[in-house]
């Protein structure tokens, strides 16, 4: 698609990175002010990024500042409440979390591991880099000894979502299904997200009570993962987060090599992306010739197309039989559409282009994409995934996602992660 840029690449430079600053509370970057005003797990580790041409100590403190938030049992929480605000729910109250600093009691998918070893190889201050570089990659191996010790008990190689913001893409069409397996919640609520965003761009009440009526769940089973493995009516093997926990597995094990750590958490974590290997199968849909999230409650897969289903590429579990499959699916998609690419396929029944992650375009998963297509040797579509998306900011500049068809702002303006890829992907390096 052919466009004219409303703005310089200089212009767009010096606006990216007044966006992180004015995000900046102080060693952690707030997605948006007032929709959401904490830390988030997965836009921090993308954020980093984008800090990190102009700013590599930030780069790195944005990092360690998640961290901080680890749970003794390894888990990385979604949200981190460093300070009070009254713009968002559910806060901390609701959550009923007792840490210090206080979050919420679930997690988001493990890109963090994939962005540290972008930050490790990249970052020109190497004294930076060996000063902290050794507890970061121990935390890490402890986050992802976690996914797999905690949320795959059963060495299925596939592990498991107890909710759909956990997926970071809450209102996929994909968790419709299984959703409503879950009870409402039973008590009276006033959401804030509407006080910032049009009600029809957000998820339906009906969603909302389900998603409380989990956060109430995690609060009596007091966090115990046992028992929430097991008795969780909303219990999903994500394909976001299994590609993402591979491919950060597999970038995690690549620095422990590199910074000579052998041992026997190490030979445990390259076991579980052998049982991941050798289970993703379970995951694809001949009909669709796509891969899929499965809700291990009604042994069905979730049947929306989505863009997670893309994300394979970006672990390398795509194998030589299925490959060109994907990329047919793929190269319709990109034909289809002037934007790309849609959360949701433009042909599913699910589809609607602006409502939150049922259609908008997100530019931290073509991220992700463009990279596993790189991997592939799939360039021709990795430029046009890219030029897709360089074209939305040129357009509509730093959204927090991307109306499919029109390419104008979806969601909250002024958005870390999206200034950030623009930093890091898609304009000229800074020096």
């Amino acid at each position: 698609m052919t466009t004219i840029a409303t703005q310089t690449d200089d212009q767009l430079i010096a606006d990216a990175k007044a966006t992180l600053i004015k995000n900046d509370l102080g060693g952690y970057t707030v997605p948006t002010h007032g929709l959401y005003p904490f830390q988030w797990n997965w836009d921090s580790a993308i954020v980093a990024l984008g800090w990190l041409p102009f700013d590599e100590p930030r780069a790195w403190e944005e990092t360690t500042s998640l961290l901080s938030a680890q749970w003794k049992n390894g888990m990385v929480p979604h949200v981190v409440f460093h300070q009070h605000s009254d713009t968002y729910f559910p806060g901390p109250d609701i959550w009923g979390v007792k840490n210090n600093p206080d979050s919420t009691s679930i997690t988001q998918p493990p890109v963090l591991a994939t962005v540290i070893r972008q930050l490790f190889e990249q970052t020109k201050d190497r004294a930076l880099v060996d000063s902290q570089i050794s507890q970061i990659v121990q935390q890490l191996i402890d986050y992802h000894l976690w996914w797999y010790k905690q949320r795959d008990p059963e060495y299925t190689g596939l592990v498991v979502s107890y909710h759909p913001w956990e997926s970071g893409m809450d209102n996929s069409p994909a968790w419709d299904d299984a959703l409503r397996a879950v009870p409402k919640v039973g008590w009276e609520y006033t959401r804030r997200d509407i006080n910032h965003i049009d009600a029809s761009e957000r998820p339906h009440k009906e969603e909302y009570d389900r998603f409380l009526y989990l956060v109430d769940f995690f609060r009596k089973m007091n966090f115990d993962d046992t028992l929430i493995y097991q008795d969780c009516p909303y219990r999903v093997n994500d394909v976001s987060i299994i590609s993402i926990l591979h491919r950060g597995t597999k970038d995690l094990l690549a620095l422990c090599e590199t910074l000579n750590i052998d041992n026997k958490q190490t030979a445990y974590l390259a076991h579980r992306m052998d049982l991941t290997e050798a289970a993703i199968g379970k995951l694809w849909s001949g009909e669709t010739s796509m891969f899929h999230s499965f809700d291990t409650r009604s042994g069905k897969l979730c049947g929306a197309r989505t863009n997670a289903g893309l994300l394979p590429f970006f672990a390398g579990l795509v194998n030589e039989n299925l490959t060109p499959k994907l990329i047919d699916v793929l190269d319709d998609w990109l034909a289809d559409q002037p934007f790309a690419i849609s959360s949701t396929h433009p042909e599913d029944p699910c589809y609607e282009p602006q409502r939150y992650w049922r259609g908008p375009i997100w530019l931290h998963i073509n991220w992700m994409i463009t990279l596993g297509l790189e991997d592939y040797g799939f360039f021709k579509q990795a430029k046009q995934v890219t030029d897709a998306s360089r074209n939305l900011i040129y357009n509509s500049g730093f959204n927090e996602s991307f109306h499919a068809e029109t390419g104008a702002r979806s969601g909250g303006a002024d958005f870390s992660w999206t200034a950030a890829m623009a930093l890091y992907w898609l304009l000229p390096n800074q020096e």
